[in-house]
């Protein structure tokens, strides 16, 4: 995979590095620290040896003094390896780890405690725009923005066997569902939720599969990072609020390839779909990145006012919301008017698909492309 710049930046203290597959860890870590002790754990011998006897790690750090940085890449094959880690942090062996997964999962299963707070935790994102030297909307709607994909000969082969990668490689290899068959329903069925109010028992319903095992199978997703969910903005709320959360798969391009398309469906729903997903990522990506103390909500009344997001905390106060149009009318603005009422501070932000800088009734409204071009985590401003 080709090198791109990318908006994360390594702490100086050792860290754990999670990310979904093909979101560029490994290819990352090698062009920053290519004279760090690699130990990659998909290479059958190494994991094989290190599996067998853990404290071999040891007598590779200190049989490498000169490497100053120890990359343990796919750490999850091989949890018997924190412990030792743990002991050369406390014995002053004056090393950065980087631990890299693409899951906490099997860590914490295992009964590890994550370093106790020894290391730091980050995660890689897939691309955002401003990180590509050329960025098209609509091509990262169909495509969307995970490296393995976007720098690929063929993105659209390689989008399409994602899903099967992870059922194939990490749910079915790692043993985390016993019915491959129902998990791979179930991501159909949980595609039509991306970017909607998530009802679990809807999805149970639909998918034909326990409550129960339904939320089991969500809490895969999310420890895969291949999903997460939006908690409803409740802060001194002066309405009644919804109480689900909204769910969003991790890419655009895996909503698009997971998410079944027929003859009854109107494109303009799994485009709209897609696109407040594309913006949730990027939305995301730079709350994690800036490390700003701030975070991603939604916000919708029991009287179905909604605002897609909300990004709140001590570094800042924002509300977006995302229109898949060209054109914006004075009602499009109405839910983030009526959001501002109740909280003046915050600053109202309308995304949407035309080509012009508006201002209505005091919203500000950005071509979408424009906004994730220049959301730039070297600003500490959304826009």
């Amino acid at each position: 995979m080709a090198t791109l710049g990318r908006f994360f930046a390594a702490p100086r203290e050792s860290f754990f590095l999670f990310g979904p597959r093909g979101t560029g860890k490994t290819t990352w870590l090698r062009h920053q620290l290519p004279d760090g002790l690699f130990v990659n754990l998909l290479q059958p011998e190494t994991y094989r040896s290190l599996k067998a006897r853990p404290e071999r790690l040891s007598e590779l750090v200190r049989g490498n003094p000169e490497k100053a940085d120890v990359i343990v890449d796919e750490v999850q094959r091989a949890p018997e390896l924190l412990p030792v880690v743990h002991y050369l942090i406390e014995s002053g062996a004056n090393r950065r780890f980087v631990l890299t997964g693409s899951s906490a999962r099997k860590l914490r299963r295992a009964g590890t405690d994550l370093l106790a707070g020894r290391a730091l935790l980050r995660t890689l994102h897939p691309f955002m725009a401003a990180e590509l030297p050329h960025f098209d909307l609509d091509t990262s709607l169909q495509s969307g923005m995970v490296p393995l994909v976007v720098m690929a000969d063929d993105p659209a082969s390689v989008l399409a066997s994602y899903a099967s990668l992870y059922l194939e490689q990490e749910v079915q290899a790692e043993g985390l569902v016993r019915n491959v068959g129902s998990f791979a329903r179930f991501l159909e069925t949980v595609s039509f939720s991306h970017a909607g109010v998530l009802n679990v028992s809807n999805v149970a319903r639909d998918a034909q599969i326990s409550r129960k095992t339904v939320d089991g199978y969500f809490e895969i997703l999310e420890d895969l990072l291949l999903a997460f969910r939006l908690p409803v903005f409740t802060r001194r709320a002066q309405r009644a609020t919804a109480a689900h959360p909204k769910f969003y798969l991790f890419d655009a391009g895996v909503f698009r390839s997971l998410r079944p398309a027929g003859p009854l469906d109107r494109p303009q729903e799994i485009e709209g779909a897609a696109l407040e997903g594309l913006v949730a990522q990027h939305l995301r990506a730079w709350v994690a990145y800036t490390h700003l103390d701030v975070e991603l909500f939604y916000w919708r009344t029991r009287s179905g006012v909604e605002v897609d997001f909300v990004v709140y905390g001590p570094g800042g106060f924002w509300a977006v919301e995302v229109k898949n149009s060209a054109a914006v009318r004075r009602e499009d603005v109405s839910s983030l008017r009526t959001f501002t009422q109740d909280f003046p501070a915050c600053q109202p932000l309308m995304l949407y698909r035309g080509n012009d800088r508006l201002l209505i009734d005091g919203v500000r409204c950005l071509p979408v492309a424009e906004f994730l071009t220049g959301l730039d985590v070297s600003r500490r401003e959304m826009v």
